[in-house]
């Protein structure tokens, strides 16, 4: 997916458990553990201005864009 998660970067930097983070931000660990492995198919606004509130940081802290073609091309590269 093109679209990459950087909830486990935040948590580090803040010593905050996935647990603490859900409890914080109200959402399930469960579904938060679907939205920070990147399984997730949509994101809700609220949830996401509630991750960055609990976590004192931007949304492009959270979610970035990879160039999936670029991706793909490293690695044949790598295989060579």
């Amino acid at each position: 997916m093109p679209i990459a998660v950087d909830i486990d970067v935040m948590l580090a930097r803040r010593k905050m458990s996935v647990g603490e983070l859900a409890d914080r931000v109200g959402i399930t660990p469960a579904n938060l553990a679907v939205l920070k492995n990147g399984r997730a198919k949509a994101v809700r606004f609220a949830t996401l201005a509630a991750l960055c509130e609990v976590l004192d940081c931007q949304p492009g802290d959270l979610l970035r864009w990879e160039d999936e073609q670029a991706e793909e091309a490293e690695d044949a590269a790598q295989v060579r």
